[in-house]
């Protein structure tokens, strides 16, 4: 890619709509995809660990997906938890525009997209999945990370999924050194599933 990226807020690269089918045992998806957004083309092997191998979600409350793209894990998220709120949190007004679009015609009236400074967001989460921008380099991603794991509401727990290659082991020890109790979940085709637990700890320490 150029200087551009997927997690650009207004993408400049033309339109190249395309479709995604997301298949899982209990969930089918039949979204939209354009270029502009992360993995246009085909459901990303790491997205589709956390579908496959992530607990089922909390049935209520206010679960996040942290750079939701399209949509696949917000989606997923929403149909398997009808009664629960699912944030759909991206920069790119592209990949929003497209979330919304493929949550309204699977009829997932529980979806809202939006931005990260959106103050409707409610201050304690029951539970983050997310696919994070790693490419946005070390410093970006540990503060993003840092600013929504300390929403978690006590008990709740977040899902992070990543490559190896890009640096996921790592990740791992950051999160621990941070407070956060940590556990590899899952791990398939370079990737790894990281369950991050509410941590008192933090919850002790950072300010409200």
């Amino acid at each position: 890619m150029t200087a551009e990226h997927y997690f650009s807020a207004r993408p400049r690269a033309p339109h190249r709509p395309g479709r995604v089918r997301v298949i899982l045992p209990d969930v089918h998806l039949d979204l939209a995809t354009d270029a502009g957004v992360f993995s246009p083309g085909r459901l990303d092997p790491g997205t589709r660990l956390l579908l496959d191998a992530a607990p089922p979600p909390p049935a209520s409350g206010a679960l996040l997906d942290l750079g939701c793209g399209y949509g696949p894990i917000a989606c997923v998220l929403a149909a398997r938890s009808p009664g629960a709120a699912v944030w759909a949190l991206d920069v790119n007004t592209r990949a929003l525009a497209l979330c919304a679009r493929n949550a309204a015609a699977a009829g997932l009236a529980n979806v809202r997209c939006v931005t990260p400074g959106d103050r409707a967001i409610p201050a304690q989460l029951a539970g983050i999945w997310s696919n994070p921008p790693v490419r946005v380099g070390k410093q970006a991603l540990h503060q993003l990370l840092s600013a929504w794991l300390d929403r978690l509401a006590p008990g709740a727990r977040a899902y992070l999924v990543a490559a190896r290659n890009l640096g996921a082991d790592s990740l791992h020890r950051w999160l621990a050194g941070q407070g956060w109790p940590v556990t590899r979940l899952a791990a398939r085709s370079g990737y790894r599933l990281l369950q991050v637990d509410f941590s008192a700890e933090r919850a002790v320490v950072t300010p409200p």
